[in-house]
């Protein structure tokens, strides 16, 4: 049970400082691009400094969409420790890459920092994996929702760690998350537990990339049952995450210190309701009815967010928190515990590419709605968290009926 102990808390705080890390750069990028003065950087090959901050603000999650359908695979077959180790020391090494090249004013190298960094913080799955893993001396779900917990803590943390290191300079606040990275290494190489040793196969290696990563569950029927809903749900949490500013700038005018406390609102909520409520109100209602409700809960509110005033959209931002951290706490140890023959870390990536496969399809989309008005990009995530929580529901039905028919015979 203390090993078990030991490895959670070690899991929560990678996952902290790994969340940290990636948002850290944050609050650095837009005011580099846009306000700073010209230099080599921002005006390279002529192109607007909007198309290159577009350009280095997307290398970071097509990185972390690849390397999360890679990385959990490759845990399966050759550790987790190993694994989750070696990607954090060249997620370092992006981060550090990245600062030089800010120095250096070199676009193509911080481009190309940032895809590596963002392949390897793919890493995210293994800890996921990590915390299934301890499943039954540590209860799965709550294992997962105070990893979640710490995630949310460490995207409040971050950005505000980099508005501050900002004021050294850019480069400053990519050094700031090499160093990061390095602790959640030596976190990890000290105190997560031993990899059995194997050889590790050259060729083996290349056929899990290619043959066995996340992604590639989506041919698996059951799978691709579960993983629908997880990728319609994402959609609508994505488009909550990417156009509520835009809404309460164009509804309220909202300067960005008052965006920033509807996003600690939220977050906050979020960080309480996954380490204090989600095992409980699993306990109270069930695993599968508690995703539906949360689901439907989490749509409604979306629909209603644009009808609100300044106040109670306060309100509505915390419920909403409520709504993500119960879905984001429950549904991943569904499928832990409903696909666990395909290996935990396969499934946690599979969670993770479609957030970011969603993330980047809903800012497309949603960017086009909003030329209406933001509050119509909003009210289709709400729509979409309702189509998933039906479709979840009926799938929920549709397989209780199965083992109902199943006990019978």
């Amino acid at each position: 049970m203390n090993n078990a102990k030991t490895t959670l808390i070690t899991v929560m705080l990678v996952t902290l400082i790994g969340s940290a890390g990636i948002a850290l750069p944050y609050p650095v990028l837009a005011p580099l691009f846009l306000d700073g003065p010209p230099t080599p950087l921002t005006q390279f090959m002529g192109l607007p400094p909007k198309l290159l901050l577009g350009i280095a603000l997307s290398v970071f999650p097509i990185g972390l969409l690849i390397g999360s359908s890679v990385l959990g695979a490759l845990s399966d077959q050759f550790g987790r420790r190993r694994t989750l180790v070696v990607t954090l020391i060249l997620a370092a090494a992006g981060y550090v890459l990245a600062a030089l090249a800010l120095s250096w004013q070199n676009f193509l190298l911080f481009a190309a920092a940032r895809f590596v960094t963002g392949l390897c913080e793919g890493n995210i799955a293994i800890a996921r994996a990590m915390a299934a893993d301890l499943h039954p001396v540590i209860d799965r779900t709550r294992a997962l929702s105070l990893a979640m917990a710490c995630a949310y803590a460490g995207w409040l943390l971050g950005p505000l760690s980099g508005g501050y290191l900002a004021v050294f300079g850019p480069a400053a606040v990519f050094w700031a998350g090499a160093a990061a990275v390095l602790v959640c290494a030596a976190l990890a190489q000290i105190f997560l537990p031993v990899d059995v040793p194997i050889a590790v196969n050259k060729s083996r290696l290349l056929e899990v990339m290619r043959k066995e990563n996340s992604l590639a569950l989506w041919k698996e029927p059951a799978v691709r049952a579960f993983a629908l809903f997880n990728f319609i749900f994402c959609l609508g949490v994505n488009a909550f995450y990417e156009f509520y500013p835009f809404w309460l700038v164009e509804k309220f005018g909202y300067a960005p210190h008052q965006i920033a406390w509807n996003t600690v609102i939220a977050t906050s909520v979020m960080i309480t309701t996954s380490a204090l409520a989600v095992t409980a109100m699993k306990r109270r209602f069930g695993a599968e009815p508690l995703v539906v409700k949360g689901a439907l809960f989490m749509g409604a509110l979306l629909v209603l967010l644009p009808l609100t005033n300044s106040y109670l959209a306060m309100v509505v931002f915390a419920l909403i928190g409520a709504g993500i951290a119960t879905v984001n706490g429950v549904f991943p140890a569904i499928m832990s515990e409903r696909f666990a023959d395909y290996g935990q870390g396969r499934v946690m990536g599979l969670l993770t590419a479609n957030f970011c496969l969603s993330n980047a399809i809903i800012a497309l989309v949603g960017s086009l709605l909003a030329l209406l008005g933001s509050h119509w990009t909003l009210m289709l995530g709400g729509l979409l968290c309702i189509v998933g929580a039906c479709w979840f529901a009926l799938l929920n039905r549709a397989s209780a009926a199965l083992t109902a028919n199943a006990a019978a015979q």
